[in-house]
């Protein structure tokens, strides 16, 4: 499950790149502010998983 995890948050991570991408290219300060959000949820759950697998 806990690759599953990974991915997910990997995902997550390279969503809120493509927002924030997007939001930048359309002068749309909300989605881009959503996207760095995003990256950094995903972010901030990677770093958990990688606790995880420490004390595995």
């Amino acid at each position: 499950m806990s690759n599953e995890d990974k991915i997910s948050n990997k995902v997550e991570e390279l969503a809120g790149k493509g927002k924030e991408a997007a939001g930048r290219a359309t002068d749309d300060p909300d989605l881009e502010a959503e996207g760095k959000g995003d990256q950094a949820k995903g972010n901030l759950k990677q770093a958990g998983e990688k606790v995880k697998d420490v004390f595995k």
